[in-house]
């Protein structure tokens, strides 16, 4: 189970095959009635990238090159792809991948099969929103 981004890495590193690992960016953006009540929220990504789990220290390394690109996030949005025959997943072979967390976004999709964080590293869990784009949060 994973409680917080060590223990992903951690997970990504024990695998028998390489790992890459997928990182999307999103920003949430809250909803309240109209008597000021959360209603829920709506992601939409911002960014994304893919790396090998070798190429990230922590969770705070990667939140400071992220926000070297864009601070205008708040949810960090992770899944693993693994290798075969011993060889990593390339960019590449990555892009696919992330133009779909990037659609399950946009359209409302499951997100369950994504690790979510905030930014202090919280594990985020979502629901989805029948009927309307996005997920509330």
């Amino acid at each position: 189970m994973i409680r917080d981004f060590e223990d992903l890495l951690v997970l990504a590193h024990s695998m028998d095959e390489p790992q890459r690992l997928l990182v999307l960016l999103a920003k949430a953006e809250t909803q309240t009635s109209a008597e000021g009540d959360l209603q829920g929220g709506v992601l939409t990504p911002v960014i994304c990238v893919d790396k090998a789990p070798g190429e990230i220290k922590d969770f705070r390394s990667l939140v400071a090159e992220a926000d070297g690109v864009t601070r205008d996030w708040d949810m960090m949005l992770v899944a693993s792809m693994g290798g075969s025959d011993g060889r990593a997943p390339s960019s590449e072979d990555a892009q696919p991948h992330l133009d779909r967390i990037a659609n399950d976004i946009l359209t409302g999709q499951d997100l369950t099969r994504y690790a979510i964080f905030d930014r202090n590293e919280n594990l985020i869990v979502v629901e989805p929103r029948h009927g309307l784009p996005g997920i509330a949060v």
